[in-house]
């Protein structure tokens, strides 16, 4: 189930936030989030152009973090965005968030298009991202350097 970022969200965030085997496929610096960053991260996470969402169990604990960035209503795409607390892996509440989001982002926003991008040794995720519709587009070799070393993203899409 899809909620909003709740405050109560951001110590369960923190844990993932401070993994490194979570946060290694990340280019943002998660490692050094703070309490206090995190809830102002909740405080304005959900806007016109970037919403973040909360996916939880049946007691509503936070399983992880799911979001539509880069919302372009003239272009009617976004960017889908995902992480997954280690206790909600190979669950399969990554893939039903994924569909309740896409959902919201075609019926609701309207939109034509959801993109991603994903690093080429994420493997795990890409498997997910093709088990719920997404079509590989292509690579873009050397996009982004990570701890000092360049590393090509595998970009994904998917037309209403």
């Amino acid at each position: 189930m899809l909620r909003r970022l709740e405050k109560k969200d951001a110590p369960l965030m923190l844990e993932w936030m401070h993994d490194p085997e979570i946060n290694c496929n990340f280019q943002a610096d998660f490692a050094s989030s703070t309490l206090e960053s995190v809830l102002d991260f909740i405080d304005s996470s959900f806007q016109d152009e970037t919403q973040n969402f909360a996916f939880v169990d049946e007691n509503d604990e936070y399983l992880g973090t799911i979001s539509l960035k880069h919302i372009s209503h003239k272009n009617q795409n976004a960017e889908y965005a995902i992480v997954t607390r280690k206790k909600a892996q190979g669950t399969g509440a990554a893939r039903e968030a994924t569909k309740e989001l896409l959902k919201y982002a075609f019926e609701e926003l309207k939109l034509h298009k959801v993109y991603l991008n994903v690093l080429e040794e994420n493997v795990r995720a890409q498997r997910l991202y093709e088990k719920c519709g997404f079509i590989y587009e292509g690579s873009a070799v050397d996009a982004v350097r990570i701890n000092g070393t360049y590393r090509t993203l595998k970009w994904y899409g998917m037309i209403r």
